[in-house]
């Protein structure tokens, strides 16, 4: 390796009479690890003169062209403040091999890839259809435990149902029972009213329901006592039909709870019962 390299400055071009030039060389000392850096320095002889050791050649692309290097895969760079370099590139550089991460659709490069697009677009779809339903059927998951956790309890729900000693509400009576923070009616009704119930023609109602499909036991109708129009709570035993009237907006109702006259757009609600015996229904 070159440990030192000397070149003349400004300076010395005056000294000598050279012309002075605004990019003269410079001398430039590069250390080396493998010995010291040597002090260009000259020789005197037996007979007294001085040698000067001659200036270094300089790298220039002309004479490294003049040298013994390999002509070959070579390249030389100079320019101003740069030192000048030669660089040789190899030419046994082995080439990374993929072929293990290729698919065997593609392994062969004389092959064009639109040769084999469409058998790689059908994979992709597949691999896309497979991970979109995976997750949906997490994302589902997810929400679906979401939601419950947002479900009433199961005490809560205990709770959501009502037990009713019908033998508390006599014949031709309405008794009013809260279930769920909502009013709900039980009426006992008498023989007259039940048959005036079904001899109604369902085909002239707003909401065609028989008499048997509000009442499983003919004897009582349950229903919520909540007008479907706005919400108001009917009156019972009023309005032109001999039910229930709410008093906000005027809908009568007949003694099935189903809606004859008036802005509500559906009968009273019947909500889910049960009888455990002839005198006890469950609500809920």
């Amino acid at each position: 390796m070159l440990s030192a390299i000397g070149r003349s400055t400004v300076a010395s071009s005056v000294v000598h009479g050279g012309p002075v030039s605004a990019f003269g060389a410079t001398t430039q000392i590069t250390a080396n690890v493998v010995r010291p850096v040597s002090a260009a320095i000259g020789s005197v002889h037996d007979d007294g003169h001085y040698t000067v050791p001659s200036p270094p050649d300089a790298l220039t692309s002309w004479t490294m062209s003049q040298t013994k290097l390999p002509k070959a895969y070579r390249g030389a760079s100079i320019g101003l403040k740069v030192p000048s370099g030669v660089r040789f590139a190899h030419s046994d550089i082995k080439v990374p091999d993929f072929s293990y991460y290729r698919r065997p659709s593609v392994k062969n490069s004389a092959i064009h890839s639109s040769e084999s697009a469409s058998d790689r677009r059908v994979f992709n779809y597949m691999m896309t259809a497979a991970l979109g339903v995976g997750a949906t059927y997490v994302a589902k998951n997810i929400v679906t435990k979401f939601i419950a956790t947002m479900a009433p309890s199961a005490d809560v729900l205990a709770l959501a149902k009502v037990e009713i000693n019908l033998s508390e509400v006599p014949e031709g009576k309405h008794q009013t029972f809260t279930w769920r923070g909502k009013p709900l009616f039980i009426w006992h009704r008498p023989p007259e009213v039940i048959e005036s119930a079904k001899k109604c023609d369902i085909s002239t109602l707003r909401d065609p329901q028989t008499d048997e499909d509000r009442a499983k036991n003919p004897e009582f109708l349950i229903v919520i006592g909540v007008c479907t129009h706005l919400g108001c709570v009917p009156i019972p035993n009023a309005g032109e039909f001999g039910g229930y009237y709410c008093p906000c907006h005027g809908s009568h109702y007949d003694a099935s709870g189903r809606i004859r006259k008036g802005p509500a757009p559906l009968n009273l609600e019947v909500p889910a019962y049960e009888f455990t015996d002839a005198g006890t229904v469950i609500v809920g």
